[in-house]
C-alpha cells in the first residue's frame, strides 16, 4: 500500500499535505518522478532553485493527475516590489508548465530592502486572480507577519521556516499559530549538522522501528509542523514518508526537545539578503 501524508487545513479553506518533498538542488526529473510515484503529493520548489522546469516535467510525466498534486514555488528576492510580482509568477508558471500553483511564497522578507509589505499586497491580488490557490511566506519573523497582516488583513496560509530539533522555533510556531498560519519546516533534518547521528534519536528509533530521520520527521508532524525533507536516495524518499503509523510517546518527544541548541544552519531572516 502506497503511503501518502495526511492533509492539514489552511486558513483560506484549502488543504495541504503535512509532509512534502523538498527539491532544493535536485534537477533529476526521474528522481522527482520517483518521489511522486512513492506517494508524495506536495512538491516544493522556488525560482532560486533553478529547477522549476524539471519539476514541471516530472509533474507532466507522472501517473498522478495534476489535481492530486500540491505545487509550491517561491518569489525570488530580486522580484520584490508590486510591479515585479505578477511577471515573476507568470514566468514560474511557464517554467512549471502550469496554469496555477497551489502555494506561492515570498522566499525571504529582505527587511533592508523594505518592499515585503507591498510584495505581499501583490500576492493577495494574485490569489484573487486565480494564479495562486494559496499564498504564504518563508522565513518571516513575527514582526514581519505583523506588518503584512496589518496592511492587508490577510494572514499567510503558510510560513516556511528553518525548523529541526536543534532549532525548534517554539516562539515562531506560536506566532504562526496565533494567525492560523501553518508552520512548514525547511531543513527539517538539520542539514549540515550531526543531528541524525544523535544517540537519543537512534535509541528512540530502535524502540519504534524507525530510522533517526523518520523519528525526526514524526516529531515535526506531532508538534503540528509540516516538514519538506529532501533526499536523492530512492529508498530514503520512500521511508521518509512512512512515518504516520507510529506515534512517539511523551518521553520520546521530551527527549527530542532536549536536543535544542538554538543554533541556525541557515540565514537569520532579520538580516539575510538573497536575490
Amino acid at each position: 500500500m502506497q503511503n501518502t501524508a495526511p492533509l492539514l487545513e489552511l486558513n483560506d479553506g484549502h488543504s495541504m499535505p503535512q509532509l512534502g518533498f523538498g527539491t532544493y538542488s535536485i534537477h533529476d526529473v526521474d528522481l522527482l518522478g520517483e518521489a511522486i510515484e512513492s506517494g508524495y503529493r506536495l512538491l516544493d520548489t522556488a525560482t532560486r532553485y533553478e529547477n522549476e522546469a524539471e519539476v514541471g516535467r516530472a509533474i507532466a510525466q507522472a501517473s498522478v493527475p495534476r489535481d492530486e498534486l500540491f505545487v509550491t514555488t517561491k518569489l525570488a528576492g530580486r522580484d520584490h516590489g508590486r510591479e515585479n510580482v505578477r511577471p515573476a509568477l507568470q514566468a514560474s508558471l511557464e517554467r512549471l508548465g502550469l496554469d496555477q500553483v497551489d502555494l506561492y511564497l515570498i522566499h525571504w522578507p529582505l527587511p533592508n530592502v523594505g518592499k515585503f509589505v507591498e510584495t505581499w499586497e501583490a500576492l493577495v491580488d494574485l490569489r484573487e486572480a486565480g494564479l495562486a490557490r494559496s499564498i504564504g511566506v518563508s522565513n518571516f519573523l513575527p514582526e514581519h507577519l505583523d506588518a503584512i497582516v496589518g496592511a492587508t488583513g490577510v494572514a499567510p496560509a503558510v510560513n516556511q521556516v528553518e525548523l529541526h530539533p536543534y532549532f525548534p522555533q517554539a516562539a515562531q510556531r506560536q506566532a504562526d499559530a496565533s494567525r492560523g498560519t501553518v508552520t512548514q519546516s525547511w531543513s527539517p533534518l538539520g542539514r549540515g549538522t550531526n543531528l541524525l547521528e544523535s544517540p537519543v534519536l537512534r535509541s528512540i528509533g530502535e524502540k519504534y522501528g524507525l530510522g533517526p530521520g523518520q523519528v525526526v520527521l514524526r516529531w515535526h508532524t506531532q508538534i503540528g509542523a509540516a516538514p519538506i525533507p529532501k533526499s536523492a536516495t530512492p529508498e530514503r524518499i520512500r521511508t521518509n514518508l512512512s512515518i504516520f503509523d507510529v506515534t512517539l510517546d511523551e518521553a520520546a518527544m521530551n527527549d527530542i526537545a532536549a536536543l535544542e541548541t538554538g543554533v541556525r544552519v541557515g540565514g537569520d531572516p532579520a538580516v539575510h539578503e538573497e536575490f
